[in-house]
């Protein structure tokens, strides 16, 4: 290095290769680090050089003068120029709708509606440039052999990442032939029979012996790639047995079980506060009926430990889980699909003396046929043998609900789907060396990729979504009414979300500053201390390079990236009077640690259980094939002479279930090369500036603390949400893990 020549901001890299290569960094005498990190286009592909920065961050203000060109001419190239194809070596991030989960070419029962527009909200995705389909113009072809999904090059997987995404796809095929290796369906009729023929999809289960592995193996022309799965060919066709499993019996669905998942399983994110009885629809009444539920307190007052409805709402004892709303404008297409069958549920809990819920009400509404009479019943904890087998259909009912709520509200629309468009901005308007973005960017990791996966075979028409779920061919449907009704970027903080549900209420002489209503909430806990962890974090990290609020309306990148977010991304509700604003270095934190919080803890809450909580598929069936019978209907002369029988052919069929386990199975494995909340592989050259690095270091200090923390509350026997004889601790909150499928774990970013 010349001396006197000054220390090297930026750095511009020009391939002459004929194929592109992964450049992962550049250092100067030791003195200077450049972390690249990324691959970098040969020169025949684009001629314009690579721009690289040193790692020290600048506001855009405090940018050296020579190097403003280059930061604002890379932030360009990064734009494009929002047309053509992309191929796919490009880094070019743009928007679109979601105009390419249907494949009309292939036949009118593949066309399915754009997401995003005034007909169905939604948030934006990742431009591909893909050409149009034949029979409609407005929807975006899907043929990936001719033109391969696009995201940006550097958003592709790692080789160990997918590497352990296709060994599980293929274990997730293999499964899918055990109902015709053990001949438990029928073909016929296609339904289980016993409970045996779901107990033997698992280990340490019987499993016809397989003769020769290697000649199983030449028939199905599998040798070279089972060579990457290091297990035996009996076990490669076994599911691990999922933690809800107690033997051969619905132990777990009894409702104790069946409470404590409200507040500790996949979804605790929907129990809110009963505020009034009985509860209110906010729909037409024109069109659906009366507002008012069906429960009265005559189903629900022998529940009560002798209060009074009153009492009981005064003391915040009531809670409930209610799909009324959500379900019912859909009912009358979704019932009308083959082998598919919903109501719009409300179950009611009271919250007894040792903390925990107790179902005491179940609603089971359809839409009426005439708007003076309501279709709806009301089911109670049972007397007799009878009762005992209808509230069990009518709680695999709200499981089923509560299944397609989860997935497709809680899990893709308000991780994965919202939180795309802020990373397409992130990209587009804060400069590699802007300090947000480098905050931001190990929180952004895969999510674009996985996202792109998601359109290609999950949420896609006849996907496994469709597939799996009750909604069938209006899944994505729902996913859009909740955004356009529900979703608030405002509310979607942990404190915020809690107390909208009425689940906690704000008390400044509280750790958090909150008093949890239910004591005994393993997810508001644990997630409590994740969320101020991260909002203490990024409160030293903003107030370090932001000192005013000033600074903050100055800084022409951050409001870019903030505006672009909500006017493209969010381009349905931009014009929402809820959008927070972005004025002070409050501000700032407060939407970064929404952030942040999102994509980490609330999207490990939602996903790395899916597979230990749901691959039992009598304890929460994402798909219910037959409506509770009544006295009148035909099929209920079957229910009652059998009633296991038409249990068990109202779930899933066998293969159904197989695919709908492999499936979860993938998606809540943890891979290799997971990067953990608190954890930075890149720190040493994630920052310049020492005073961040230590508040990271306290940061990584604090969630192991709170790691700690949770261990021991998983073995205090006084939280009997958490601990009790065959229950599962929740450990979905644990920040570290192992690979595979764990039950714990937080990635810093929407991954999986």
């Amino acid at each position: 290095m010349v001396v006197n020549f000054g220390v090297p901001g930026a750095i511009t890299v020009n391939n002459k290769y004929q194929e592109e290569f992964f450049l992962e960094s550049i250092t100067f005498e030791g003195l200077v680090h450049f972390a690249c990190n990324s691959w970098v286009q040969p020169e025949k592909v684009n001629t314009k050089k690579r721009i690289f920065f040193a790692n020290k961050a600048y506001l855009p203000c405090q940018t050296p003068e020579g190097l403003k060109e280059l930061r604002e001419k890379e932030l360009m190239e990064l734009r494009g120029d929002g047309t053509g194809l992309r191929i796919p070596s490009d880094r070019i991030y743009d928007y679109d709708t979601y105009n390419d989960l249907g494949d009309p070419d292939k036949g009118v029962e593949y066309a399915r509606p754009t997401l995003g527009g005034r007909q169905n909200p939604h948030p934006r995705r990742c431009w591909t440039g893909r050409p149009p389909t034949k029979n409609d113009v407005e929807a975006e072809s899907r043929e990936h052999a001719v033109t391969p999904i696009y995201v940006p090059r550097d958003e592709a997987l790692g080789e160990s990442k997918q590497e352990a995404f296709n060994v599980g796809k293929l274990k997730g095929v293999l499964r899918n032939m055990i109902p015709f290796l053990t001949a438990t369906i029928s073909t016929k009729d296609d339904v289980i029979k016993e409970y045996s023929g779901i107990d033997n999809l698992y280990k340490d289960r019987s499993l016809p012996k397989i003769k020769s592995q290697d000649e199983f193996l030449k028939k199905l022309s599998l040798q070279n790639i089972l060579g990457k799965i290091r297990e035996p060919i009996e076990e490669i066709f076994k599911f691990e047995p999922p933690k809800v499993i107690s033997g051969y019996t619905l132990s777990s669905l009894r409702d104790d079980e069946f409470g404590r998942q409200a507040v500790a399983g996949i979804n605790p994110l929907t129990i809110q506060r009963l505020e009034v009885f009985p509860p209110i629809s906010k729909l037409d009444p024109s069109i659906y009926g009366p507002q008012e539920s069906a429960i009265k307190e005559e189903h629900i007052i022998h529940h009560l430990d002798g209060m009074s409805v009153q009492q009981a709402l005064n003391e915040n004892k009531l809670f409930i889980l209610d799909y009324h709303d959500i379900y019912l404008p859909f009912l009358n297409r979704i019932n009308s699909l083959d082998d598919r069958k919903a109501y719009g549920t409300r179950t009611l809990f009271f919250l007894t003396t040792v903390g925990t819920l107790k179902p005491i009400a179940i609603e089971l509404s359809l839409p009426p046929t005439d708007p003076n009479c309501p279709l709806k019943q009301v089911l109670t904890p049972s007397v007799d043998a009878t009762t005992s087998w209808l509230w069990q259909l009518g709680k695999a009912h709200v499981c089923s609900n509560d299944a397609g709520v989860h997935q497709l509200i809680h899990h893709w629309l308000r991780t994965h789907a919202c939180i795309e468009p802020f990373i397409i901005a992130a990209h587009r308007q804060l400069s590699g060396m802007h300090p947000i973005f480098k905050l931001l960017k190990p929180h952004m990791r895969y999510t674009l990729k996985i996202n792109a996966l998601a359109r290609e075979s999950l949420i896609n028409a006849g996907g496994n979504i469709e597939s799996f779920f009750t909604p069938g061919k209006y899944c994505m449907e729902i996913s859009c009414a909740a955004y356009r009704d529900w979703w608030r970027f405002d509310l979607e903080g942990l404190p915020a979300d809690l107390i909208r549900r009425g689940v906690a209420v704000p008390d400044t002489t509280k750790v958090h500053g909150l008093r949890l209503l239910i004591e005994d909430y393993p997810y508001a806990n644990d997630g409590l201390l994740i969320w101020s962890s991260i909002e203490s974090l990024v409160q030293t990290y903003v107030n370090y390079y932001y000192s005013d609020a000033e600074m903050i309306e100055s800084d022409t990148e951050l409001q870019a990236w903030y505006n672009e977010s909500r006017s493209v991304g969010h381009a349905d509700l931009c014009h929402a009077s809820w959008w927070p604003t972005l004025s002070t270095p409050n501000d700032l934190t407060s939407i970064l640690t929404t952030i942040i919080w999102t994509v980490s803890g609330q999207h490990a809450a939602v996903n790395f259980g899916q597979y230990p909580y749901g691959g039992f598929i009598p304890a929460r069936p994402p798909l219910m094939r037959q409506l509770v019978p009544k006295e009148h209907d035909p099929v209920y002369v079957d229910f009652i002479e059998d009633p296991q029988a038409y249990f068990l052919s109202s779930l899933p069929s066998l293969l159904q279930a197989t695919k709908f386990m492999a499936v979860i199975e993938i998606i809540s494995a943890h891979s290799p090369d997971e990067e953990y909340l608190g954890e930075r592989k890149d720190l040493s050259t994630w920052s310049g500036d020492t005073e961040i690095i230590e508040a990271f270091y306290r940061f990584s200090v604090e969630i192991r603390r709170i790691e700690k923390e949770i261990e021991k509350r998983n073995a205090d026997t006084s939280r009997r949400n958490r601990c009790g004889a065959g229950i599962s601790p929740y450990k979905l909150l644990i920040p570290s893990s192992g690979p595979g499928v764990t039950s714990k774990g937080i990635p810093n970013s929407i991954t999986v």
